[in-house]
């Protein structure tokens, strides 16, 4: 080995005695702090861990729903405390509606009410916006027939026959 180069290396040794010789670069998560602070203050609410909670649906007076998909779920039965913490989305019932059904209290039953309805109105608006676009949409795209295709084909036969 090159001895100026074992010596420059010696040199900018800035290690104390048993140090590593790496230096290893840590990365510090917020998200574990954040998650240790909701646990212990779910810990204080005296809320228990609750399993194998696979969809948390909340559903909001504007007919729309609060969807949670694989939510962390933490109950307790004795306060009637749920605390329910993941990445939920907003969805329209309309979209959620075939696997839902059962879920539907009273109230949101009256919204899908409401929601079929306004579809129906909207289906059989459209349906006459059609119906009546498709009559006046005809005369502005097709040009009116001024000659008669069967009258220019006789004429072209006589001038063949003539010629």
């Amino acid at each position: 080995m090159n001895p100026e180069k074992l010596a420059k290396l010696q040199a900018n040794q800035n290690r104390s005695k048993g140090a590593p010789r790496r230096v290893i670069k840590k990365v510090h998560r917020a998200v574990a702090q954040d998650d240790r602070k909701l646990q212990g203050a779910l810990e204080k609410l005296a809320l228990v861990p609750q399993a194998y909670v696979e969809e948390v649906n909340m559903f909001l007076e504007e007919g729309t729903v609060l969807h949670f998909r694989q939510p962390k779920v933490h109950v307790s039965a004795a306060s009637n405390t749920y605390a329910i913490y993941g990445r939920g989305e907003e969805k329209e019932l309309t979209e959620l509606l075939p696997g839902i059904l059962n879920q539907l209290g009273p109230d949101s039953l009256a919204s899908l009410r409401r929601i079929a309805e306004t579809y129906q109105q909207s289906a059989a608006g459209q349906a006459a916006l059609a119906a009546a676009g498709t009559q006046g949409d005809d005369d502005d795209e097709v040009p009116d027939l001024v000659e008669s295709f069967e009258d220019a084909t006789i004429e072209e036969t006589k001038e063949e026959a003539s010629a």
